[in-house]
């Protein structure tokens, strides 16, 4: 593809960066065929090579307006079109850039701008968001049921395992996860305990950046990235062996601390550090021996596995988890189309509703196809999204694994309290 990318961003880091990810794209379309909303809208603006020429065009000063902006934001950026595409264009990182032009130059209705505001001041803040949550589950039974669905009940983690092996890792316990639910964060350190590595927790480390970082606020995420290095960097420098991340999405970010921190001096080689120590925890389990946990299993049920476009695009890391689990010893079911996104995508869900819950619906469809006994994911933001229009359990994956669990709806289900 030629470029003419127009002085403003010409010989800035973005541009550059911008001009050769638009240079690899050859037009060939194959992007489209796994595109979620190209197959949902059908419209070429709303696929990836259509972005793309969006993009280009606001990277060379063409007129920049709110159907850019539209189509823009209707992306998921799930990724599915870096798997697919021949040329290895990472669209990811130019949809980025392009939003956060895009965002400077066009302005927001006040409605539209208020609700990116109020999710920006209180989804990456663990506390705001609890009590938030906490309101919500309080008035629960009388929220219309739309609703009601998107406020699960008070989960128990159980008992986090005291360090007690030399082995270390930090594990990145989030900001809404705590919240909405904590028993994940807790079965992963039991897991890994039973493996015989400690988790060391990290207060001060929060939100990982993503949620600002894809609402095209990017100077603040770059604040979560500082703050979170500062609070794992003593341990890194300690020797901790790893950085454990069991969202998926989050851990797309911070894989990529080292290149969104590359132009910062006091904390690029700190940032490329701690890029390189990010592991999902599936990476950890498969080179691990892991025969203690299936010894301490329950046994073997059908369960479907979500692979999150985080985990299979975002990280490429197709098939890791599913291969842990049959090793394990559960049965996985077949999921059709399984590469097509949930339409949770992060803030996607509130932001773009309606093409989110059809996304979800199809989604759904394919998961509950094979019979299930439940239904497991790799992140979050997907388990909450399924989990709130889905006719059987959905958890993480980690709970099917963690030796402290008890009977319930799946292996894994830690007791819910209402």
């Amino acid at each position: 593809m030629q470029t003419a990318l127009a002085d403003f961003v010409r010989d800035t880091p973005q541009g550059r960066e911008a001009d050769r990810i638009l240079r690899a794209c050859v037009h060939c379309g194959f992007c489209t065929a796994t595109c979620p909303t190209y197959q949902l809208l059908g419209d070429e603006l709303d696929g990836p090579r259509g972005r793309i020429y969006l993009v280009k065009q606001v990277l060379e000063g063409q007129t920049v307006s709110r159907k850019t902006q539209l189509h823009l934001d209707r992306c998921l950026t799930c990724r599915s079109c870096e798997t697919t595409c021949p040329s290895g264009v990472q669209y990811g990182r130019l949809l980025d850039i392009g939003r956060e032009v895009v965002e400077q130059r066009v302005g927001r209705p006040v409605a539209e701008g208020l609700v990116r505001r109020l999710l920006r001041a209180v989804v990456p803040h663990r506390r705001r968001f609890e009590a938030f949550l906490a309101v919500g589950r309080r008035l629960r039974l009388v929220l219309p049921r739309r609703l009601r669905h998107l406020v699960p009940p008070a989960t128990s983690p159980g008992d986090w395992p005291a360090p007690r092996h030399a082995r270390r890792v930090l594990l990145l316990e989030g900001c809404v996860q705590p919240g909405l639910a904590p028993q994940i964060n807790a079965a992963t350190a039991r897991v890994l305990d039973a493996l015989g590595l400690s988790v060391v927790r990290t207060p001060a480390a929060g939100c990982c950046g993503a949620v600002s970082h894809h609402l095209s606020a990017v100077e603040e995420a770059r604040v979560f990235m500082r703050r979170n290095i500062d609070a794992w960097w003593p341990h890194i420098a300690a020797g901790a062996e790893a950085l454990v991340v069991n969202a998926s999405g989050c851990g797309v970010l911070v894989k990529d601390y080292g290149h969104l921190l590359a132009d910062d001096p006091a904390y690029a080689a700190r940032a490329a550090r701690v890029a390189a120590l990010a592991v999902d925890v599936g990476e950890i389990l498969a080179r691990e021996d892991i025969a203690p946990l299936r010894a301490a299993g329950e046994q073997p049920r059908r369960v479907a596995f979500h692979a999150s476009c985080t985990l299979q695009h975002g990280q490429k890391l197709p098939g890791l988890v599913e291969r842990v689990l049959t090793g394990t010893g559960f049965e996985l079911t077949p999921v059709p189309d399984a590469h097509l996104c949930c339409g949770s995508a992060g803030t996607y869900s509130i932001l773009q509703r309606r093409l989110s819950e059809r996304l979800r619906a199809d989604k759904l469809d394919a998961l509950q196809s094979g019979s299930p006994a439940l239904i497991a994911t790799a992140n979050i933001g997907c388990l909450h999204h399924l989990q709130a229009a889905a006719s059987v359990p959905v958890v993480h994956w980690i709970e099917l694994l963690d030796p402290a669990r008890l009977p319930g709806p799946g292996p894994g289900s830690a007791t819910r309290t209402q």
